[in-house]
């Protein structure tokens, strides 16, 4: 068998863009799924062919790149009538004659509120949002799909994702930044380049199975803006009480559910994260800057 991989990421947005340019070198051909061609440059920048896809239709030019894949990377989320890739490309990804991997990314969501307790890959997961119940099923479906077809499958549970252009010092710059305050309330995250290599090495392993991918420390979301703000220098935002701030449903809803997210399973297959804790991530991304 031929080491030559040609990845197809449907979805290639901000963490498939991450994961192509760790690729980069690694990969006879990349190919990426896009709404718009009006997002068509970056994944060109990335160094991915962009193929569009709007989740109706089969396009012949995404069909023929699934037929040349060898690694699969599905990053689009499940809606009302279930995941798309799978809706219109199930029996071709199971026929797929070259695929040697498929990798799905879901969401520590599907763990639902669990009162600030760690949970691991083996925590029954609770759901509270309608968005997690999805995901929830779509882990379901596409686990059915590794098992009918032989191919492995891993499912990444990725927490708050955060990077480049995506941050508090962003937030800070621009005047947005809020310091909300929920007693005892944590988040998870996960720097976007932890995203790519954990992609990297799972998928490049041929693992199979379901991978919290999350840095080491849940922390109270104000704590992040607040050392934040010391990077730059500039004085924080004022603390705000939860229970009196205007917020979207969407937003609010994140607040309802509290839980540690262990990654114990991914490190001790030996995966070292580049950013195992929100302050060496932000202290790295304010020393190169690289954080706009």
């Amino acid at each position: 068998m031929s080491d030559a991989r040609t990845i197809l990421i449907f979805g290639a947005g901000y963490s498939g863009r991450a994961y192509a340019r760790v690729m980069a070198g690694e990969t006879e051909a990349m190919y990426g799924t896009t709404r718009s061609l009006a997002k068509a440059g970056e994944l060109v920048d990335a160094g991915v062919t962009p193929l569009l896809f709007d989740g109706i239709v089969r396009p012949p030019d995404v069909l023929a790149a699934l037929r040349r894949a060898t690694d699969l990377v599905i990053s689009i989320a499940p809606g009302e009538t279930g995941d798309p890739v799978l809706r219109l490309f199930a029996d071709d990804i199971a026929a797929a004659p070259k695929l040697r991997h498929i990798t799905y990314l879901s969401t520590v969501g599907v763990y639902g509120d669990q009162d600030g307790a760690w949970v691991d890959e083996d925590t029954p997961c609770r759901p509270v949002s309608k968005r997690s119940t999805e995901r929830v099923e779509a882990e379901q479906d596409w686990l059915s799909l590794g098992a009918r077809s032989g191919k492995p499958l891993a499912i990444l549970r990725l927490s708050g994702i955060y990077g480049p252009g995506r941050n508090a010092l962003v937030n800070l710059a621009n005047g947005t930044a809020r310091r909300l305050v929920k007693p005892g309330q944590v988040f998870n995250r996960i720097h976007v380049d932890d995203i790519a290599g954990a992609l990297r090495f799972l998928a490049g392993r041929g693992l199979e199975g379901i991978f919290n991918v999350t840095d080491n420390e849940p922390a109270p979301p104000q704590d992040v803006v607040t050392f934040a703000a010391g990077l730059m220098g500039v004085t924080p935002p004022p603390e705000q009480p939860f229970g009196t701030a205007e917020l979207s449903p969407m937003a609010r809803s994140f607040y309802g559910e509290n839980k540690r997210v262990s990654n114990e399973k991914l490190h001790a297959l030996g995966y070292e994260f580049r950013h195992p804790d929100y302050r060496s991530a932000f202290e790295r991304m304010w020393r190169d800057d690289c954080w706009r």
